[in-house]
C-alpha cells in the first residue's frame, strides 16, 4: 500500500534530476521531498511500529520515508537510539543521510545521550555510518559548549571514502562560520589530509558570512 502511494506520486523529469545528483545510485524513483514528507506524517498518524517493522528498501524512497518517520514518530529516548540503530545501515548515499540528520531534532533536547550514541560512528569501516555522525555534530554540536570536542573529534576520522571527507570539510565550516576564534585556531593546528582541509578552506570561502577580507585570509592559508 505504502508502494502504491509512493508509485502515483513519481515523476520522471524529478528522477532525472535526482539521479544526476546520485550517481552512485540506481533505485530511484523521483518523488519530491516535500510528498515524502506528507506520507511521513500520516503514517505516523496511525500505528508506525508495525510500518517500520514491515517497510520496504528496495527503493531511494523507501528508504529516505522511514528515515523520516523515525524522526517524527513520538516515542522516548531509548525506542528511538533502537530505530536509529536499525535504520543507519541502511544509509547508502549522501541524500538520506543528510535528511535523516536534520530530522533528529529531538537531538537538541537530549544533547548528551545522542553525543555518547553518534561518537561510536565516528570510527566505524563504513562510510556513510562515519558521515551520518559528523553530519550529526554539525547539525547539533556546534556551539561554545561542544566546540572543542567537536573539532577534536573531526580531526581524528580516518576514514578514507570520499562522502566522508566532504562531510568533514563541511562541518569544519560550520564550526568556523558559527565560532570563528576557535576553529581558526584549529586550522592552524590539525592533521587533516591535505584535501579536507583545502576542502573545508573552500567551503568557508563560499559562505556569504565571510567578509571579503577574511575570505583573502582564508585562501592564502591552502595547502599547496
Amino acid at each position: 500500500m505504502i508502494r502504491e502511494q509512493i508509485l502515483a506520486k513519481v515523476d520522471s523529469d524529478y528522477q532525472q534530476f535526482s539521479a544526476s545528483l546520485l550517481p552512485t545510485i540506481t533505485n530511484i524513483l523521483g518523488v519530491r521531498i516535500p510528498a515524502l514528507r506528507i506520507m511521513a506524517k500520516q503514517i505516523v498518524k496511525d500505528d508506525w511500529r508495525i510500518y517500520l517493522q514491515q517497510a520496504d528498501h528496495e527503493y531511494f524512497e523507501e528508504v529516505m520515508l522511514q528515515g523520516m518517520v523515525i524522526g517524527y514518530a513520538q516515542m522516548d529516548i531509548e525506542e528511538r537510539f533502537q530505530y536509529m540503530t536499525d535504520f543507519v545501515p541502511k544509509i547508502d548515499n549522501w541524500s538520506v543521510c543528510d535528511r535523516f540528520c536534520g530530522g533528529l531534532k529531538f537531538t537538541s533536547t537530549h544533547q548528551q545521550p545522542v553525543w555518547e550514541f553518534i561518537l561510536p560512528y565516528l570510527s566505524s569501516e563504513h562510510e556513510y555510518e562515519v558521515r551520518f555522525a559528523v553530519v550529526m555534530l554539525l547539525t547539533y554540536y556546534v556551539d561554545e559548549y561542544y566546540i572543542q570536542d567537536v573539532l577534536r573529534h573531526l580531526d581524528r576520522v580516518q576514514h578514507e571514502g570520499y562522502y566522508v571527507k566532504m562531510a568533514v570539510a563541511w562541518a569544519i565550516s560550520i564550526c568556523y562560520i558559527h565560532l570563528p576564534e576557535p576553529t581558526m585556531h584549529y586550522l592552524q593546528h590539525n592533521q587533516l589530509d591535505r584535501f579536507t582541509y583545502n576542502k573545508a578552506l573552500q567551503k568557508i570561502i563560499e559562505s556569504y558570512r565571510i567578509d571579503p577580507e577574511t575570505k583573502h585570509h582564508i585562501r592564502s592559508m591552502r595547502r599547496k
